[in-house]
């Protein structure tokens, strides 16, 4: 079973989050955000994998929660993803959601990039200040050795569009994750180093 759990305490917050892959189940997740709350319990659900995530603010900013989350969930999910032998590395997918289409592709090759066009114009969705999405993700790819990209193609509903973004990414980590077809316990890369 592939699992990783960290921990990060800062003046600012107290955070603990544990991921495992591949095993549908366990989703406690409670950030003091509702909005954030939803949308990661959008991505363990839709990348079959089990989530406990805590964090507690100590200054009331909820730009710290956010990023501190952000940054303890992807150094969990690195060091679940171990010395990444035996993964396909790379994962891709569009989802649907009524009005809205989003476009995620993901390599957990080890480098650190994320590129996010989320095309809204609210400031704020529920609790979650729309600004934060594009620093969640290059926060999250930063901690978690990996590349995204996500593209919402098309929707009017800001609330739609996050969530089919967040599901975009979780079906394409899912799949970057899995085993490799051809890879059998390689490392996934022609150079022999990620």
């Amino acid at each position: 079973m592939r699992s990783g759990s960290s921990e990060r305490t800062t003046r600012e917050t107290v955070v603990r989050a544990t991921i495992t892959l591949n095993i549908s189940g366990n989703r406690e997740i409670a950030t003091g955000q509702v909005m954030l709350d939803h949308l990661l319990d959008q991505f363990a659900f839709h990348a079959g994998c089990a989530v406990e995530v805590t964090a507690r603010s100590l200054d009331s900013i909820a730009h710290h929660v956010v990023e501190d989350v952000a940054l303890t969930l992807g150094c969990a999910l690195s060091k679940a993803l171990d010395d990444r032998c035996g993964i396909a590395r790379f994962g891709s997918a569009t989802i649907a959601m009524d009005d809205a289409l989003a476009r995620a592709a993901v390599d957990l090759g080890g480098r650190p990039y994320a590129r996010t066009d989320f095309g809204l114009t609210a400031q704020r969705v529920e609790d979650l200040d729309t600004v934060m999405l594009p620093h969640f993700f290059r926060s999250f790819a930063s901690s978690a050795g990996l590349t995204v990209h996500i593209d919402v193609l098309h929707g009017f509903d800001p609330h739609h569009c996050i969530e089919a973004s967040f599901k975009a990414f979780a079906q394409a980590c899912c799949m970057a994750w899995s085993p490799g077809l051809a890879m059998s316990g390689a490392l996934p890369s022609t150079k022999g180093l990620l």
